[in-house]
């Protein structure tokens, strides 16, 4: 059983690469029924806000599940987000308008459905917002998750100066 997840998993993943991973690392794996449908656990860091760690969690159809449904390219949209401060912060040069920036992006199928992980600077609250969410082409989907990372009362670097 946990060959063939192991073989549904690769080649999903050579089916979706260019998924853009560049600054996650797998942190943990819970499996959550006999199908070998798991939750997988993943470390992302901004790549323009170091000190910064997001842990996103998220559902990973198995193989059985994919035969039953007969969906072999699609995940759920489903996503969870929590970052924090997890070391000292340091600013680069980051979007500022409330539109935010893009700092991840993974495919959850192998076509159109992205889970997307945006930043936005709220300068009032001087706080950073880490969006998770998932991004089709149409029928997009209401799920999200939130996470926010005050900068009150810390010590900041901004490489390009506090704005």
């Amino acid at each position: 059983m946990r060959y063939l997840k192991l073989c549904a998993s690769a080649f999903v993943a050579l089916a979706v690469a260019g998924a853009g991973a560049a600054h996650t690392e797998q942190v943990g794996e819970i499996g959550v029924d006999w199908l070998g449908n798991d939750i997988i656990i993943d470390a992302v860091e901004d790549p323009q806000v170091s000190g910064v760690t997001c842990h996103v969690a998220y559902f990973e159809r198995g193989v059985i599940d994919r035969l039953q449904k007969g969906n072999w390219f699609e995940d759920p949209s489903n996503s969870s987000i929590a970052c924090r401060q997890t070391g000292p912060v340091v600013i680069g040069d980051i979007e500022l308008d409330e539109g935010g920036e893009e700092i991840f992006k993974q495919r959850r199928s192998i076509v159109w459905k992205k889970l997307v992980i945006k930043r936005i600077y709220d300068k009032k609250n001087d706080t950073l917002i880490y969006l998770s969410h998932s991004r089709q082409v149409q029928d997009g989907s209401a799920k999200m998750s939130l996470s926010t990372v005050p900068l009150f009362g810390q010590d900041v670097t901004w490489s390009e100066g506090k704005p």
